[in-house]
Protein backbone atom coordinates (compact mmCIF):
# COMPACT_ATOMS: atom_id res chain seq x y z
CA UNK A 1 0.00 0.00 0.00
CA UNK A 2 1.18 3.30 -1.12
CA UNK A 3 0.21 6.45 1.21
CA UNK A 4 0.85 9.48 -0.38
CA UNK A 5 0.59 13.37 1.86
CA UNK A 6 0.35 15.89 -0.82
CA UNK A 7 1.54 19.66 0.22
CA UNK A 8 4.19 21.59 0.75
CA UNK A 9 5.53 20.31 4.38
CA UNK A 10 3.75 22.00 6.75
CA UNK A 11 2.83 21.93 10.42
CA UNK A 12 -0.68 20.23 8.94
CA UNK A 13 1.27 17.57 6.64
CA UNK A 14 3.35 16.30 8.83
CA UNK A 15 0.67 15.82 11.31
CA UNK A 16 -1.58 14.06 8.48
CA UNK A 17 1.46 11.91 7.70
CA UNK A 18 2.10 10.88 11.36
CA UNK A 19 -1.62 10.01 11.67
CA UNK A 20 -1.45 7.69 8.31
CA UNK A 21 1.47 6.44 9.25
CA UNK A 22 -0.43 5.60 13.01
CA UNK A 23 -3.54 4.51 11.44
CA UNK A 24 -1.69 1.91 9.24
CA UNK A 25 -0.03 0.64 11.77
CA UNK A 26 -3.33 0.16 13.97
CA UNK A 27 -5.10 -2.08 11.20
CA UNK A 28 -1.36 -4.12 10.91
CA UNK A 29 -0.78 -2.88 7.14
CA UNK A 30 2.36 -2.57 5.51
CA UNK A 31 2.48 1.52 4.26
CA UNK A 32 5.31 3.21 2.04
CA UNK A 33 4.31 6.69 3.07
CA UNK A 34 5.44 9.00 0.28
CA UNK A 35 5.22 12.95 0.93
CA UNK A 36 4.94 14.68 -2.77
CA UNK A 37 5.97 18.77 -2.57
CA UNK A 38 6.32 18.82 -6.06
CA UNK A 39 2.90 21.35 -6.59
CA UNK A 40 2.97 20.12 -9.93
CA UNK A 41 2.45 16.78 -8.96
CA UNK A 42 -0.01 17.67 -6.05
CA UNK A 43 -2.00 20.00 -8.91
CA UNK A 44 -2.32 16.66 -11.05
CA UNK A 45 -4.61 14.84 -8.75
CA UNK A 46 -6.73 17.84 -8.41
CA UNK A 47 -5.83 19.16 -5.28
CA UNK A 48 -6.17 22.40 -4.95
CA UNK A 49 -6.24 22.51 -1.13
CA UNK A 50 -3.72 20.94 1.12
CA UNK A 51 -3.11 19.02 2.64
CA UNK A 52 -4.01 15.91 0.72
CA UNK A 53 -4.18 12.27 1.20
CA UNK A 54 -4.09 9.96 -1.34
CA UNK A 55 -4.46 5.73 -1.02
CA UNK A 56 -2.93 3.79 -3.52
CA UNK A 57 -3.81 6.54 -6.21
CA UNK A 58 -7.14 7.54 -5.14
CA UNK A 59 -7.76 10.90 -3.17
CA UNK A 60 -9.38 10.86 -0.25
CA UNK A 61 -9.29 13.65 1.59
CA UNK A 62 -8.06 17.42 0.83
CA UNK A 63 -7.17 20.39 2.50
CA UNK A 64 -7.62 19.16 6.27
CA UNK A 65 -5.78 16.67 8.90
CA UNK A 66 -7.56 13.69 9.58
CA UNK A 67 -6.98 11.48 12.39
CA UNK A 68 -6.02 8.10 12.33
CA UNK A 69 -8.77 6.51 13.09
CA UNK A 70 -10.94 8.45 10.18
CA UNK A 71 -7.69 7.39 8.01
CA UNK A 72 -8.24 4.09 8.95
CA UNK A 73 -11.47 3.95 7.08
CA UNK A 74 -9.34 3.95 4.39
CA UNK A 75 -7.30 1.49 4.43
Amino acid sequence: MIIKILGSGCKKCIALGENAKAAAAAAGRQAEIVKVTDFAEIASYGVMSTPGLVVDGKVVSTGKVLTAQEIGKFL
